[in-house]
């Protein structure tokens, strides 16, 4: 299996002991995005740029606050909070009163949708809003280099027969990368190939499944009187596993 530079973060996730190596490249995605924005970037122009617009989730905003750089934070917010205050500023200008004979300016804002063109009636300020609440720098980020990935995956497995040895070999998928791997797979392979691609991935998918379950399932045991002094197998953080497998979230103790 030939490495290239494009190809080695793909084939080092795989190569992981994992529930989900997609799972493992979306964690380092996310932590080097957030290195990132706590490093010297945050006072480049071009970023600060982009996150003033954007800002980050709520999750994010949690992910950076825990790295401790509260001034690298402090001065993004701040940037962000004038870009808010200035887009605001703009939108509920025509809207505050002037004189008494003017509507007031709560009326202003309050549009009331006619049910046959709600769209056209969507009030611009919480357009706005909601437009600032959906978006995150670090994940509109992670999103563009992890689309990049899985088209590495899908080339690596059109012309490298050891990559999909190695894939076979693995525990498969979370539930939302497996679903984002089929829709992807009828894009990215011809019929044929689409079909050795599932005869593969299929089964890997419902055996590892299968085996999150049993191992659940003696989880439970152990803590019945009788199997206390039994050995835990594969089952001591079968909890954690499983939550990975079908939400994505690697816990942490």
């Amino acid at each position: 299996m030939k490495e290239q530079i494009y190809t080695i973060p793909v084939i080092d996730a795989f190569k992981a002991d994992t529930e989900c190596p997609f799972c493992n490249l979306h964690q380092t995605l996310e932590k080097e995005s957030i290195d990132f924005m706590l490093g010297a970037s945050y006072m480049e122009d071009d970023i600060r740029m982009e996150t003033n617009k954007s800002g980050f989730c709520p999750h994010h905003y949690q992910k950076l606050f825990n790295e401790k750089n509260r001034l690298g934070l402090a001065l993004m917010l701040h940037s962000h909070f004038q870009e808010i205050n200035n887009t605001l500023s703009k939108l509920i200008e025509p809207h505050k009163d002037s004189n008494s004979n003017h509507p007031s300016f709560l009326s202003g804002l309050i549009k009331y949708p006619k049910r046959e063109s709600s769209s056209q009636n969507k009030n611009p300020i919480s357009s706005e809003l909601n437009d600032i609440q959906k978006n995150c720098y670090i994940c509109n980020k992670i999103e563009k280099i992890f689309s990049r990935y899985m088209d590495t995956f899908f080339y690596l497995w059109k012309k490298d027969k050891e990559f999909i040895s190695l894939v076979s070999d693995r525990k498969g998928f979370c539930l939302n990368h497996f679903s984002s791997l089929i829709e992807k797979a009828s894009l990215a392979l011809n019929k044929e190939q689409y079909n050795h691609f599932t005869q593969i991935i299929f089964p890997i998918q419902l055996e590892n499944l299968k085996r999150i379950e049993e191992e659940l399932d003696w989880f439970i045991q152990k803590f019945d009187y009788r199997f206390k002094d039994s050995p835990w197998n594969n089952s001591k953080d079968a909890v954690q596993r499983a939550i990975l497998k079908v939400s994505s979230t690697k816990i942490e103790e």
